[in-house]
């Protein structure tokens, strides 16, 4: 048997733990690593990835969101591994069972209103340890606003990138690269 010498060094780059020191995130990824190893549910397996994610990489879902992504599995249990924040904009809550790693004031007091129910993470593994009845959604992880900023500079062909600029005025990034007669028009 011979040693693999061209990758002697090479070091997996995904996580393989969560950086946080939570005690209660480190008791959830203790309870789903023992469920992805006992299990052969990838629901499991897809969840204790999600744990160790970063807190961008694990954008929040909107209620509203929530409603439109389940309208057509409304007997299964949403499951979300991030928070699940409120919604103003959306009128009606239907009935909603949701499970998820955190859910903000507002938007537990409107599920429940609703006749809904909200789990924490380790109730849906009593409940449902392979995952059945769940469908697993997560937020838009390019949503934030320094996403905006990424890309090819502004300013050259073809960009799309935002500025950072102090303000929106006259007086700010209107001219050279913008109007022909100053230099050149993108």
């Amino acid at each position: 048997m011979a040693i693999d010498i061209a990758n002697k060094h090479v070091k997996s780059k995904n996580r393989s733990a969560p950086v946080s020191e939570n005690v209660y995130l480190l008791l959830l990824v203790k309870l789903y690593r023992f469920l992805a190893r006992r299990t052969d549910s990838n629901f499991n397996k897809v969840v204790l990835k999600r744990l160790f994610m970063s807190r961008v990489n694990r954008p929040p879902v909107s209620l509203s969101r929530l409603v439109s992504l389940t309208k057509n599995a409304s007997a299964k249990t949403a499951v979300v591994v991030a928070t699940i924040t409120d919604d103003e904009r959306l009128d009606v809550v239907p009935k909603l069972s949701v499970a998820a790693l955190h859910v903000t004031k507002s938007a537990r007091a409107r599920i429940l209103n609703a006749g809904g129910e909200v789990l924490t993470l380790d109730q849906l593994a009593q409940r449902a340890p392979t995952g059945s009845n769940c469908v697993l959604l997560r937020g838009e992880r390019n949503a934030r606003e320094a996403v905006k900023h990424f890309g090819a500079a502004p300013g050259t062909p073809n960009s799309k990138a935002k500025p950072y600029v102090r303000s929106k005025g006259r007086k700010f990034e209107r001219a050279r690269g913008r109007r022909a007669s100053r230099g050149y028009k993108n």
